[in-house]
């Protein structure tokens, strides 16, 4: 962590604490961003609009004019930032007062006579829904997938290396029928991947049909422009898909479809953290001390899984936001009401907090190792999970109460090796069945646990 960049008067804990987990989100998810992406619809809506001829009174732009206007957003700068924050104490308005920069940086230039079609034929909303679907798209697609990947990855690489190495299963907490290490870890990709295919594939709409969404000022200032196919080559030029139909703000439903889908990739997230942090309780994973770190204050022995607690907790906070935001922004008040835009400005606390234990949770696979000689230790005192493998053979063959001799047998009792082998011995079994009874031990009683691995592969 960079301590000078870390702001020790910050309220959220992502822009102190947490502001060097979360730097590459700055771009697409602050404040800064926002303004800067709504440059980019009022600049290039003014392109769109000059490149048609159904808008007849817009001259034509020169390539150079073109340049220019892209320069704007593909330079902006604090500074250029500031200056919009600044005029917005005068409009008390972020969206007119992006417009009033615009046409500020106009003046003096070729440009200047055409700085009054900017903003033309547009409500705040038509700004607004482009920027922060373009704003959500690019997060996710620059920085949030490409950690979320690299995680997934990590951890089918882990469930490679350890497809076959056997671990004692536990359901409602108790011993159960073994399994493979490697297995589990892949049922956790195989979960992810789902989820993070979805999120990838995610439609993200956009609207700009004006006030109320009936494109009203439209017609009255070109009555014979076909309206709607020059926004709907606007909005898919801007990689966006058209939506035709809205109030005054678009609907927000594609948004609601990609919060639940990363709300449910956290909550898989919650439960591999929360199942890491039982198989390092149970020894099954050893912790690699870090040099200098500090496990309790005054435990000095500690080694604290802190990370999965931390991603735990982090992925918590994420999916509280981004469950309010998908209930929240569904619902507006006959054609509009200002819910939304306050609402809208948690996407990056959203995202921020979602990215954070991705990071942590990344860290605390980095320091985790199997112990294979305890795994193996442990399995070596369970036999009496075999019983349902014997049970399951005594029923192939028609022998009655099968399963409640097993039960009177092994349940809550300590059973060795001596005695599941007495037991199978005198049941009245083919031998080629008892035989292979009598060699299974609960290390080797894994079924095809780590073929299965091969599903994530």
């Amino acid at each position: 962590m960079d301590i000078q960049k870390l702001s020790i008067r910050a309220i959220t804990p992502l822009d102190g604490r947490y502001s060097s987990q979360v730097e590459g989100l700055t771009d697409y998810l602050s404040e800064w961003a926002l303004i800067r992406y709504r440059v980019l619809v009022e600049v290039e809506w003014l392109i769109e609009m000059a490149a048609s001829p159904h808008i007849s009174d817009l001259r034509e732009l020169t390539p150079a004019e073109i340049l220019a206007l892209r320069d704007i957003h593909e330079n902006f700068d604090d500074k250029a930032a500031l200056r919009a924050k600044e005029i917005e104490t005068t409009t008390r308005h972020d969206v007119k007062a992006v417009e009033y920069l615009i046409r500020e940086l106009l003046q003096g230039t070729s440009l200047e006579d055409v700085s009054e079609w900017i903003h033309f034929c547009c409500t705040s909303e038509d700004i607004n829904n482009l920027s922060y679907a373009l704003m959500l798209k690019d997060a996710l697609a620059h920085v949030w997938l490409p950690a979320a990947e690299d995680l997934v990855s990590a951890v089918a690489a882990m469930a490679e290396q350890a497809k076959a190495i056997p671990l004692l299963a536990r359901t409602h907490g108790q011993p159960a029928t073994p399994t493979t290490i490697g297995k589990e870890l892949a049922v956790f990709v195989h979960r992810w991947r789902r989820q993070l295919k979805q999120i990838a594939n995610a439609e993200y709409l956009g609207k700009f049909n004006g006030a109320v969404g009936s494109y009203n000022a439209h017609v009255i200032a070109y009555p014979n422009a076909p309206w709607e196919d020059i926004t709907k080559q606007f909005v898919e030029r801007l990689g966006l898909q058209h939506n035709p139909l809205t109030t005054q703000i678009e609907t927000h439903d594609f948004l609601a479809e990609v919060f639940h889908s990363l709300t449910r990739f956290n909550t898989v997230i919650m439960d591999f953290d929360k199942d890491v942090w039982s198989y390092i309780s149970l020894g099954v994973f050893k912790q690699i001390p870090v040099a200098g770190e500090v496990g309790s204050s005054t435990m000095p022995h500690k080694v604290n899984p802190i990370n999965f607690e931390n991603s735990e907790a982090n992925m918590g906070i994420s999916n509280s936001l981004l469950e309010h935001l998908a209930s929240k922004l569904l619902v507006s008040r006959l054609q509009r009401d200002l819910t939304d835009s306050s609402a809208l400005r948690n996407l990056g606390p959203a995202i921020g907090h979602s990215l954070v234990g991705l990071k942590s949770a990344m860290r605390g696979l980095r320091q985790i190792a199997v112990d294979e000689v305890m795994v193996r230790a442990e399995l070596a005192g369970s036999w009496e999970v075999l019983a349902e493998a014997v049970q399951t053979v005594m029923r192939k063959h028609g022998i009655g109460d099968a399963y409640e001799q097993l039960k009177e047998f092994s349940r809550g009792a300590a059973i060795d090796q001596e005695g599941m082998q007495r037991f199978i011995k005198s049941l009245n079994l083919p031998e080629d069945d008892k035989s292979r009874l009598l060699a299974l031990t609960p290390e080797t009683y894994t079924g095809i646990a780590s073929d299965l691995v091969r599903h994530i592969s």
